[in-house]
């Protein structure tokens, strides 16, 4: 019998001020949010020696993520779009939204 490969990878912190702007956008629109770890090995964890991260996460029924029967509400997903692309915004200008 072959054993299983194995791969860990630590966690990583996300940055405080792409936190802090995704923050800020979700507040500026008026939407209610959470700092919050995750313990998902997400592709951030892979790039977060080659760059800065943030996650923006959504509220998914029943808290159910990554299964199939996960689902997000449509305007929870309008609301997620929202915050990631005003978070982008000032992310180019260099300054919070």
């Amino acid at each position: 019998m072959k054993a299983k490969a194995s791969l860990r990878i630590d966690p990583e912190v996300a940055d405080l001020r792409i936190r802090d702007i995704v923050a800020t956008a979700a507040s500026r629109l008026g939407l209610t949010h959470t700092t919050t770890p995750s313990g998902a090995g997400h592709d951030a964890q892979m790039m977060a020696s080659a760059a800065p991260f943030g996650m923006i996460f959504v509220p998914s029924q029943e808290g159910l993520s990554h299964v199939p029967q996960e689902y997000t509400a449509p305007e929870d997903l309008v609301d997620g779009a929202d915050v990631l692309l005003n978070s982008v915004l000032a992310l180019t200008r260099g300054r919070a939204v």
